[in-house]
């Protein structure tokens, strides 16, 4: 399918022509004509799989026929909730990206920062309003945010929100909005608990699932280093100085243990940042654009703050603590390979991690090759007879191998072996 074949308004044709966009993705293909027929959505497809658009597209090209050439004083008819400031930054801009010969407006609201520019903007009227919930919840009280005309309500990362507290916020957020509304619904995992919330919310919708949680992209290699404890910081500066590695994504279990790994880098000449929630929004958006600017080289998250970094061509990601959710692994390591270019997954095992590992192999079903020269081996017990450990020299999550379409990454791969 193309994307000409979605019956979109020629003015959103161009703009998606324009970034190079020719076939759908498969969450697009499927999701894009049931939000232009009004039906209520439930979308499940893993990060890097193009939801924005799956649902940015289809209102920009509804709300363009609603608004037309009107020169009525904007009301806002498409509400979407996000939980951080960086996914709600980035929705923002690809509503631009995708609407720019529209004559629809859009406005992106975060708590962190003065809101009188925020209130300025909504006086002036938007048609579309990207936000987190708490700044949502706060300008709304004060008066300065009116959902009656509302079209279109989209809760994006739902497990994320649930993860991070917000369901009571959400469930405020939906009231406020009239009941005849169009509900879409994205997240990359679905538990339970995330079912009977879109259960609560939706009304008959349709329901889309794409490239299952379990799936790891086949341009990404994966490796796994079985460490001690107390030498990864020392397994890591190896890896970054022997290996010439750079724009790294390096994850941390927790803030205080990405802080410290920024620390022990920096002892050692390294240009790293960390990011995560104690950190203030401003300071997060600064440290975000300074390592996609290639201002540093190594960029140490949490799982919640990592969740809003979209980089293309990020040729590497690096498992300092193993997640304790195997869902999460898959979604860490779907920030490289990205847009069709290469990647390199490292993971670093200790003792007390190996059954999130197995956890982990059981759910992905791939062979991971395990990566045995390096000097910070366990001090008892073997890797290589680890259980659950892999040896097998399979090059890829899956499949045969494939051609690079970086050269960035052919290099790095060439150095790697």
């Amino acid at each position: 399918m193309l994307f000409e074949d979605l019956s979109l308004s020629k003015s959103i044709q161009k703009a998606v022509f324009e970034q190079g966009y020719i076939n759908p993705t498969p969450i697009q293909e499927q999701s894009i004509p049931i939000v232009l027929s009004g039906k209520d959505l439930i979308g499940c497809a893993q990060t890097g799989t193009g939801k924005t658009a799956a649902f940015a597209i289809p209102i920009i090209h509804q709300l363009h026929r609603i608004v037309g050439s009107s020169k009525k004083a904007k009301q806002i008819r498409a509400l979407v909730v996000t939980p951080t400031r960086e996914l709600a930054v980035q929705i923002g801009q690809s509503f631009d990206t995708y609407g720019k010969y529209t004559n629809l407006t859009q406005l992106t609201i975060f708590g962190g920062v003065s809101q009188n520019p925020q209130v300025d903007t909504l006086k002036n009227g938007v048609d579309i309003l990207i936000a987190t919930p708490g700044r949502l919840l706060d300008l709304h009280k004060q008066g300065f945010i009116d959902l009656d005309h509302l079209h279109t309500l989209v809760l994006d990362e739902a497990d994320q929100m649930l993860d991070m507290g917000f369901v009571n916020d959400v469930k405020k957020i939906v009231k406020l909005t009239p009941k005849n509304r169009q509900t879409l619904f994205f997240s990359a995992t679905m538990p339970i608990a995330i079912r009977e919330l879109a259960e609560m919310f939706l009304t008959d919708p349709a329901t889309v699932t794409v490239s299952p949680v379990s799936s790891t992209a086949e341009n990404v290699e994966q490796r796994v280093y079985f460490v001690e404890k107390t030498e990864k910081r020392n397994l890591l500066y190896h890896l970054i100085k022997n290996e010439n590695l750079s724009d790294i994504l390096v994850f941390s279990r927790t803030k205080h243990g990405a802080d410290n790994v920024v620390k022990a880098l920096r002892k050692n000449n390294i240009a790293a940042e960390a990011i995560h929630g104690d950190k203030s929004q401003n300071a997060r958006q600064r440290v975000l654009d300074a390592f996609k600017n290639k201002e540093v080289g190594v960029l140490v998250a949490t799982d919640i703050a990592a969740r809003g970094i979209d980089i293309d061509q990020l040729p590497f990601v690096i498992n300092f603590d193993l997640p304790n959710i195997p869902e999460t692994y898959v979604h860490r390591i779907g920030r490289t390979g990205r847009a069709g270019n290469g990647g390199i997954a490292i993971s670093f095992c200790s003792k007390d991690e190996h059954t999130y590992w197995k956890d982990i192999q059981k759910l992905i079903k791939v062979d991971v090759k395990t990566v045995n020269d390096h000097p910070y081996h366990w001090h008892s017990g073997s890797p290589e007879t680890a259980p659950g450990s892999q040896q097998k020299n399979s090059n890829r999550s899956g499949g045969a191998h494939k051609s690079r379409k970086s050269e960035v990454s052919k290099q790095n791969k060439k150095r790697w072996y």
